[in-house]
């Protein structure tokens, strides 16, 4: 019997583990060939910032629903479901011929990353609490490492001239055998399934919502330095620094390499030390990091400083749905649905905002924001303390 339940939880990590890799693939597999669509469709950028909109769109309506539909269905059908319907968006987003049906393309895209999202980690927090030991950060690298494998092969087809359709025609054939095939060892519904709290339940539920606003809050404040470094680093190196066109891409690169590398060495640090002096030490990193790196004026030193950003960040995000699929009496599927409606807030609305502050006071300050919400992170570190049962 044991021996049956650890085959069980080890395929379904592998299984788990595959799917953070196919949301990191889905959600980048276009992204090094939006210059080619923009151009096919003859867009301004005005229309191609609209159109931009709709991916976010679509995360943001779906993860309001995602616990409900996750209640339902259970994460394990719901991860492989909206994988799947993710991975077809591709082939009208490559054939979109004009800017309606582009949007229409991305609405699908996004809702179905971030259905798939709220499912995928609900299964992650399950896993995780059958081995019994921090899990979270490494399944969070191996979307990381999806991100980067689509980044290079999407530069690769671009280079190449290969179509875009066919492109992602190709990716949608990919994701679907890696979806149906690998994602086979999730956890059944039983593993969504939550014992209920002793004593008065009731107001157990009442007590557990202010953890989730904590937990919510802390997602906020390090999705919008992720955002600010992937929409605002290269244009901060290139304008206000003086580097060249390559040079410029150096400080997200840096940041996202350094993001994956943490997370995946993440669970052993988390293990040894436990979440909460590993976020504020994570959190003090990033901070100092990137504050020095700003105020030193110098491109090698803002490098220095983004990378370090994503360095102390890169745990904050799996400890903290970590947490939230363990705060007691709440299923995993709603506490982490809750706080990535929120994080998500972070991440998409972020950057705009780090713009209406640059305009005012200049970029130099305004990427000083995410310095300051890292920061605290530190003073709201103790409410990813559920995440140490």
């Amino acid at each position: 019997m044991v021996t049956e339940k650890i085959a069980t939880l080890g395929r379904a990590r592998v299984a788990v583990t595959l799917a953070f890799a196919a949301h990191g693939l889905l959600g980048a597999a276009w992204v090094a060939r939006i210059p080619q669509i923009k151009e096919h469709l003859g867009l301004g950028e005005g229309a191609m910032g609209v159109a931009l909109l709709g991916a976010p769109v679509g995360v943001v309506a779906a993860v309001r629903f995602a616990g409900w539909i996750i209640a339902r269905w259970g994460s394990r059908a719901t991860t492989v479901a909206a994988g799947l319907a993710g991975a077809a968006s591709l082939i009208p987003l490559g054939l979109a011929w004009n800017l309606g049906a582009l949007i229409v393309s991305l609405l699908l895209m996004g809702a179905s990353l971030g259905l798939m999202d709220v499912a995928m980690n609900a299964q992650g927090v399950a896993v995780e609490r059958g081995y019994g030991r921090p899990l979270m950060s490494g399944l969070h690298g191996s979307y990381s490492v999806g991100t980067l494998l689509a980044a290079l092969v999407g530069a690769g087809a671009a280079h190449a001239g290969v179509p875009v359709p066919l492109h992602l025609a190709a990716a949608t054939a990919v994701l679907t055998v890696l979806l149906l095939t690998g994602c086979r060892g999730l956890l059944d519904r039983s593993a969504d399934a939550l014992p209920e709290p002793a004593g008065d339940a009731p107001a157990t539920r009442a007590v557990s919502r202010w953890p989730l606003v904590m937990l919510g809050v802390i997602g906020l404040c390090s999705f919008v330095g992720e955002g600010a470094m992937a929409d605002w680093s290269a244009i901060y190196l290139r304008e206000n620094l003086g580097t060249g066109p390559g040079a410029a891409g150096l400080g997200y690169a840096g940041c996202a390499v350094a993001m994956t590398v943490g997370r995946l060495s993440g669970d052993r640090v988390v293990a040894r030390f436990g979440p909460v002096p590993v976020l504020r030490a994570g959190s003090l990193v990033a901070a100092l990091g990137l504050g020095l790196g700003l105020a030193a004026g110098d491109p090698t030193a803002a490098v220095a400083g983004f990378t370090l950003f994503g360095l102390g960040v890169a745990v904050v995000a799996p400890v903290t749905f970590s947490a939230a699929g363990n705060v007691p009496g709440v299923p995993a599927a709603s506490g982490i649905s809750a706080v990535t409606g929120v994080g998500y807030l972070g991440l998409l609305g972020g950057p705009p905002v780090i713009g209406f502050v640059a305009q005012g006071v200049g970029l130099t300050w305004a990427l000083a924001v995410p310095v300051g919400l890292v920061g605290l992170i530190v003073l709201l570190a103790p409410a990813t303390a559920t995440a140490e049962r």
